[in-house]
């Protein structure tokens, strides 16, 4: 048995003593088993069983264990071995029982080293791409056989145009890669945008070596795609080197990417500069960027802005998820035109800033006269009033005085005649 454990250790990569500490376990636990069917009269929450095996000889020993459970300073309940006494293992045990479960310890064994290697040599390479075969298809995913373990490709990381027919080779990127009960599993995406980046690295010998460097990368699977790249060394074209011989290099990623459109433009520091680069094939006549709102506004010539809008939008939203900016593209007419809207409105708005003042003028100027007319009619009221009070007053003085001098002689002849009449 010995032997044949260090031959599994040199075919399966398995250590020898994961296998011998796994056996140990199993025969223990088969033991107690065993020993219980042997003695049922005994209490199975007080017996433990301990075995091990002589790593040379193979010899097999086990002890019964008596426990008893306990609290420990934390409070809790633990189980500790009061004391343990060693058994002779019967031939009885050894051959069938004792077979079947090395048996079935080492098979175990074998799954669970074969699932923890296959999980190990997956799980660094998230972000790469594997080739694998079509297995099977489901409404929700399909099935990629990638030899020693199967990719789950979910309908969301699927392109809608893209039919998977049974048998069929497909390369696929990478996402994610996790533990499961029935070994790794691997989760692939034809979506993804890292796709058409590494198929990129896969056909430009310049990307691998570092050369070129793809600095951003937009996609619509299925549709179009666009990918910015720049170059370290000056004397190398970093679209050309993508491009390839008579478009050799990109036709190889578009027939991968199931006749995807594929547009190479080069990357720039300069945003502006950068935003029109975005946009091709469109030739973009002036590129303005503002910094505080990320916006850009793109001035086209007017037969270039259908095509600098692109299909439904497309080259735009493209050119906007490689860029960072939101673009607003107008063309030269538009540009005119908002320019002469603009100075009309302002020379209206000035227009009717000089009415509102003139307006505002004639109101404060009407103000202004009824005041002074109230005012004045006040003025004069007052002045006529006392006017009139003082010359009524006059003429009542003179009226009283003249009629006052005039009784006074008649009453005083009067007064005098009266006493020679008696």
């Amino acid at each position: 048995m010995i032997a044949a454990l260090r031959e599994l250790e040199r075919e399966k990569g398995i250590a020898f003593e994961t296998i011998l500490h796994g056996l140990e376990e199993a025969m223990a636990s088969a033991y107690k088993s065993w020993w219980k069917q042997q003695h049922p009269e005994h209490d199975e929450d007080s017996l433990g069983v301990r075995a091990t095996i002589d790593p040379v000889s193979g010899d097999l020993r086990v002890w019964i264990q008596e426990l008893a459970e306990k609290e420990d300073e934390e409070g809790e309940v633990v189980t500790e071995v009061v004391s343990e006494k060693e058994v002779e293992v019967t031939d009885e045990f050894k051959g069938r029982i004792g077979a079947q479960t090395a048996k079935q310890v080492i098979f175990q064994k074998l799954r669970d080293a074969e699932r923890e290697m296959t999980y190990e040599e997956f799980a660094g390479r998230e972000g790469d791409v594997v080739t694998g075969i079509v297995q099977q298809q489901e409404r929700r995913y399909t099935l990629l056989d990638l030899g020693k373990v199967e990719a789950l490709l979910p309908q969301a990381e699927q392109v809608p145009s893209e039919p998977y027919k049974h048998g069929e080779r497909l390369k696929a990127y990478i996402t994610e890669v996790r533990r499961g009960t029935k070994g790794p599993q691997i989760v692939v995406s034809r979506s993804h945008p890292g796709l058409l980046k590494k198929l990129f690295e896969l056909e430009v010998p310049e990307i691998a070596e570092g050369i070129v460097e793809i600095k951003a990368v937009a996609r619509e699977p299925g549709h179009r795609s666009k990918i910015a790249v720049s170059s370290r060394e000056p004397g190398v074209d970093p679209v050309g080197a993508c491009v390839g011989p008579k478009g050799s290099r990109v036709r190889m990623v578009v027939n991968e990417l199931r006749g995807e459109k594929i547009d190479v433009v080069p990357w720039s520091p300069d945003a502006a500069q950068f935003v029109a680069n975005a946009l091709q094939p469109a030739k973009v006549k002036e590129a303005r960027v503002d910094p505080n709102t990320q916006t850009a506004l793109v001035i086209v010539p007017d037969y270039q802005l259908s095509l600098a809008i692109g299909k439904e939008g497309q080259n735009a939203r493209l050119a906007a998820r490689l860029t960072g900016w939101r673009v607003d593209i107008k063309s030269e007419t538009q540009l005119v035109d908002e320019q002469r809207g603009t100075r009309a409105a302002a020379e209206a708005a000035v227009e009717a800033a000089a009415v509102d003042a003139a307006a505002a003028e004639a109101a404060a100027a009407e103000t202004v006269a009824e005041t002074v007319a109230e005012t004045v009619a006040e003025t004069v009221a007052e002045t006529v009033a006392e006017t009139v009070a003082e010359t009524v007053a006059e003429t009542v003085a003179e009226t009283v005085a003249e009629t006052v001098a005039e009784t006074a002689p008649e009453a005083a002849g009067e007064t005098v005649e009266e006493p020679t009449e008696a």
